[in-house]
């Protein structure tokens, strides 16, 4: 975001497009990288998913809401599968793909997953429990998160999970403990801070151990970790090693550096305790387009580039693919971010006089930061379409906001859209499938918007809209 120590409006190109954002030639025209699979414009103008146009969809679920595509979700989780499993058949025993739940899960979802041959990640009971919810198989399902409590690790044995992702002594100690009183023994990974950092296509290999997660490769703190859980071998089974170094990564050459120095470490256990841990995690992150600045690469590049990665550090350990461990990966919001678009009505068109000949286009809209509050949390960039009929006017830059008491309120900072939008009008804002509904909020007492997927001329709503009597019913004041 532009900012100048005497104020927002000295500040270079205040009032103007940002540099990566062109002038269209045409204002409605859909950038299909943006886009799910089956979003196209009809005849008259209207954005349409799977069949159904935006304008009935709105009518029969109302705004805002949260679309999602399942064809285009159920096409990702195929893709990340096939170009995994393709490219990893004959290094280390093949791939495994869990879809990060946190990312968005629902009951549908989880079975969507399921029988798309993925695997699932969950990082709380709550997750943990619409998989349960969802009949989602114990052993194809992995546990995160920083400071399990004992009722959910209570949880996850008990449904038999096939793994724990661990995070800490104290949480060895007490998953061990849960592990000995339920009689069972639990399978374990231990998540590495290997002290690299991806964010797009900028990583850094030192300096990143202050954080929550995991333990020190640096340190020499995951090596403790795993003699930890190997004097505990009648209750936990160290399965192997786990890593995620960040978020929107477009790029391999973190996981290059991280993929060393996790097999590193992984052969170096292995060999100071003479065992044979079968897994390696690698985590996940990979990018997605929220703009037309976004360039991600597709799960065949990835698949292939990361396989020649593992592959090169696995023969710099050992010859033998025999004693290779199977490789997973974990996208969330490279599945489900660009299979979801959020819908809204237009309620308030406001021009505001920024001065030295500058003005800007307010656009409020029936939502806001409590569906979508990452460009509020991290600034994050989206773009935003007329998405209820055609217009042949001019582009016009506008600022789309919602409707709460905050004017930090944005939902796209900036984006060209029609110069004779009016009110009533509907808006889509594409890539929101991931961390939206999942971050989503109720303030200033706004109900939730309601999930609904469309496939093949069929809607279906899989979370409902929350109501104003959902809200009372939580007050017992």
């Amino acid at each position: 975001m532009r900012a100048h120590e005497a104020g927002a409006l000295h500040a270079e190109g205040y009032g103007g497009p940002p540099i990566w954002l062109p002038y269209p030639m045409d204002v409605m025209e859909l950038t299909p990288e943006l886009w799910s699979s089956t979003v196209r414009r009809d005849q008259a103008g209207r954005l349409t998913v799977g069949g159904v146009d935006v304008v009935s969809l709105a009518a029969d679920v109302g705004t805002a809401a949260y679309v999602l595509d399942e064809e285009d979700f159920r096409m990702r989780c195929r893709a990340y599968r096939d170009e995994f499993t393709r490219p990893f058949a004959s290094i280390g025993g093949g791939a495994d793909v869990f879809y990060a739940g946190k990312a968005f899960l629902c009951t549908a979802v989880a079975r969507w997953v399921a029988e798309e041959g993925l695997n699932l990640d969950v990082c709380t009971g709550g997750e943990l429990a619409v998989a349960q919810r969802a009949g989602f198989p114990g052993d194809r399902i992995g546990l995160h998160g920083n400071n399990k409590s004992l009722a959910e690790i209570e949880q996850a044995l008990s449904y038999g999970v096939g793994r724990i992702v661990v995070d800490s002594f104290d949480e060895i100690d007490r998953i061990a403990s849960v592990a000995d009183r339920l009689g069972v023994v639990a399978p374990v990974m231990i998540r590495v801070t290997v002290g690299v950092e991806a964010h797009t296509h900028e990583f850094i290999a030192t300096g990143h151990e202050d954080q929550k997660f995991g333990f020190s490769l640096q340190s020499g703190q995951a090596a403790a970790a795993a003699e930890a859980i190997l004097r505990r071998r009648g209750v936990l089974d160290l399965r192997g090693l786990h890593s995620h170094i960040g978020s929107q990564i477009f790029d391999t050459s973190g996981f290059e550096l991280s993929a060393r120095r996790l097999v590193q470490l992984h052969a170096e256990i292995c060999r100071a305790n003479g065992i044979r841990m079968p897994e390696i995690d690698l985590g996940g992150g990979f990018g997605i387009a929220y703009t037309s600045q976004h360039t991600p690469l597709d799960p065949a590049h990835l698949g292939s580039q990361l396989a020649d990665i593992v592959e090169r550090e696995f023969k710099a350990i050992s010859e033998d693919p025999a004693q290779w461990p199977r490789v997973s990966i974990e996208p969330g919001r490279a599945i489900v971010g660009p299979s979801t678009f959020t819908l809204y009505e237009v309620g308030t068109i406001k021009e505001v006089d920024l001065g030295d000949g500058h003005s800007r286009t307010y656009v409020s809209v029936d939502g806001g930061m409590s569906d979508n509050v990452r460009p509020a949390l991290y600034e994050a960039d989206y773009s935003c379409t007329l998405a209820s009929r055609a217009s042949d006017a001019p582009p016009r830059l506008s600022r789309v906001v919602g409707r709460h008491c905050e004017s930090g309120d944005v939902i796209v900072m900036d984006e060209y859209l029609p110069a004779d939008l009016r009110l009533g009008d509907l808006i889509a804002v594409p890539a929101t499938g991931a961390y939206c509904r999942s971050l989503s909020s109720q303030y200033n007492h706004t109900p939730r918007p309601p999930v609904v997927s469309v496939r093949d001329g069929v809607v279906r709503t899989l979370v409902r809209r929350e109501t104003i009597e959902d809200l009372l019913a939580l007050d017992v004041g």
